[in-house]
């Protein structure tokens, strides 16, 4: 199921039928496996609900150590750093996605560096670093062509680069 209706240009945050994310977050709301938990994560993140979305999202770290595979505890701290940036906790969401993107890089886990590095990007737009927030988005890109993405994951990638290349110019000089 696929709540995304695409990205606002500015901000370049998932745009969401929030009806739809409220009756789906209903739907789920008392599973527990790991995958459910992260999708409610996310559902509260993108509600703006972000205390319970925090909350939750530490939980599915900890539930992704103790009983999921690596791959699962590194998109678990993706997300819980995607919390930490909506809201507003942008150098320790930054810390996190470095330490993620590395760490997959370093595995051959061109799909989950890509993710990470993508997220890395949107965190640096956001706080206003666009030169950084276009490195991460271009690094994204590369992964996600090496991983043989399709056409809308690699359009995703390419948006977010002009986006933040627009603000770039937009802002020259500004140091964040």
């Amino acid at each position: 199921m696929n709540l995304i209706r695409g990205y606002d240009p500015e901000t370049l945050r998932e745009l969401v039928d929030q009806r739809e994310c409220l009756m789906r977050l209903e739907e789920i709301e008392n599973q527990r496996s790991l995958p459910v938990l992260l999708e409610r994560v996310w559902l509260l993140k993108v509600l703006d609900r972000l205390d319970e979305a925090l909350v939750l999202a530490e939980e599915a770290v900890r539930q992704a150590r103790m009983a999921g595979t690596r791959k699962d505890l590194l998109r678990a701290r993706v997300l819980h750093a995607t919390v930490l940036q909506n809201r507003g906790a942008h150098a320790a969401a930054a810390q996190e996605l470095t330490t993620c993107a590395h760490e997959a890089e370093g595995q051959g886990w061109a799909g989950i560096a890509a993710f990470a590095y993508q997220h890395h990007g949107k965190n640096a737009y956001e706080a206003g670093d666009f030169d950084e927030a276009r490195t991460s988005f271009k690094q994204s890109l590369f992964l996600r062509r090496s991983a043989g993405a399709d056409d809308t994951e690699l359009e995703k990638a390419l948006r977010a680069i002009e986006a933040a290349e627009r603000r770039s110019a937009a802002n020259p000089g500004v140091l964040v």
